[in-house]
């Protein structure tokens, strides 16, 4: 396959005939997207934009999942409350 024949494919996750993939497999996906995209530039800090893509949407989520109650989401996390609450602040969640 070469690079302009790779795509990325959004599947429905709640569709009976789909077996998800574990999440380590998409992001490896994506980052090698990403990097096929660069046209041979160099790469800067590509862990902390990962870790934030990641990061802020696993937050959010444990957050809802907890029905907002930090210190659920938190424990679900396994965080403190007080990790919790600076990670919130440092992606503007409230």
């Amino acid at each position: 396959m070469n690079e302009s024949s790779k795509s990325v494919e959004i599947i429905d996750i709640d569709s009976k005939d789909v077996i998800p993939l574990p999440l380590s497999l998409y992001v490896k996906q994506t980052v090698e997207f990403y990097l096929s995209q660069l046209s041979g530039h160099d790469a800067v800090g590509l862990h902390a934009m990962v870790i934030s893509e990641v990061e802020k949407p696993l937050l959010e989520t444990a957050l809802e999942h907890s029905g907002y109650n930090q210190t659920k989401a938190a424990k679900a996390l396994g965080l403190s409350r007080s990790t919790l609450r600076k990670k919130l602040d440092q992606y503007g969640i409230s």
